[in-house]
């Protein structure tokens, strides 16, 4: 049996030998260094992340392997943290040594404190992990097109949207479904691109089409919700994710979504944690970094419910979701 701990003896303060030209050579406490462990940590991974190649792999697997590159710097990012503290605290005590427990088991909450601490640097600023993590693993067969023109006009339209001509983008998005009227890909992102151009109905009616393209068109279906709720028509917008969460009962966007609309636009705190907790369970389950965005919502919510006398309900929610409750 693997044993979850390493406990390490150190012989404290570990220095650094700096040379300077001369003068002395002088030792460095690692206490003393100035270095963001999270940031030194976090920009490696945030490199293993980016070299990730999605292709036609499926969210499940490219979250596994995002969560392949975070597993493989949590123990060194844990021990530095570690040697650091015991550093510090040997500084005020005047113990020349200590014991530094370093936990291997990645489903202790020890182990998963470090990881999450990683995983919520990553969501702030690595780039690559939020362009791996919009992946959309639903395909069909109306998903691309086997005409040439339709996809040449596509890949034209995909060339525009990156450069934020949005307009363009839908022109040639346009042209391609004129040659393939089943192209649903194409009204997808025709629907993106009048969403950035403020231009709610139009992105309704272009997922719409998609819809009866494909009826179990997760991408449409889930901006649909988003620009409903952009609109200000919150109950169009819950149907929506209602409709998507048919086709995928397991997906936490859906909850993630509801629970917004609840929190920031209907001012039901009570409806908007239960979702939002059910968001973070399934975020979790699906080792998806997007975890750390439901746990500042909820953090949010604490504090209106808290305001209003409603922590016994708060935690009642929690309680009910086993959030924060070890067994």
């Amino acid at each position: 049996m693997l044993r979850h701990f390493y406990t390490l003896t150190l012989v404290l303060l570990t220095t650094v030998t700096v040379s300077a030209q001369d003068e002395k050579s002088k030792e460095v406490k690692l206490s003393d260094l100035n270095i963001d462990f999270k940031k030194s940590t976090g920009d490696g991974i945030c490199t293993c992340i980016d070299s990730i190649q999605t292709g036609s792999k499926s969210r499940d697997s490219i979250n596994a392997e995002i969560k392949a590159c975070i597993d493989d710097k949590v123990m060194a990012y844990q021990m530095i943290v570690k040697l650091s503290d015991a550093q510090k605290q040997a500084e005020k005590s005047g113990e020349k040594s200590t014991n530094v427990e370093i936990n291997t088991n990645k489903e202790s909450q020890s182990y998963k404190k470090y990881f999450y601490e990683l995983q919520e640097y990553l969501m702030d600023n690595c780039p690559a992990l939020k362009t791996k993590l919009a992946i959309n693993d639903r395909m069909s067969e109306y998903s691309l097109s086997r005409n040439e023109e339709a996809m040449k006009f596509y890949r034209k339209g995909l060339e525009e949207t990156q450069k934020g001509d949005f307009k363009a983008a839908i022109l040639n998005y346009e042209k391609a479904v004129v040659f393939d009227p089943k192209f649903a890909f194409a009204y997808d992102n025709m629907g993106i691109c009048y969403r950035r151009l403020n231009q709610y109905d139009e992105a309704i009616k272009a997922y719409e089409k998609s819809l009866k393209i494909d009826p179990n068109g997760t991408m449409p279906l889930q901006n649909m919700a988003v620009a409903y709720s952009y609109k200000g028509e919150y109950k169009k917008a819950i149907k929506a994710y209602e409709r998507l969460a048919k086709i995928t009962p397991n997906n936490p966007e859906v909850f993630y979504g509801i629970g917004l609309i609840y929190h920031g636009n209907l001012n039901d705190q009570e409806k908007a944690l239960d979702n939002m907790c059910q968001a973070l369970v399934l975020y979790s389950e699906q080792n998806s970094a997007y975890r750390t965005d439901a746990e500042r919502v909820i953090s949010k919510i604490y504090k209106v419910m808290k305001e209003a006398n409603q922590l016994e309900l708060f935690n009642s929610i929690l309680k009910k979701h086993k959030i924060g409750v070890n067994e």
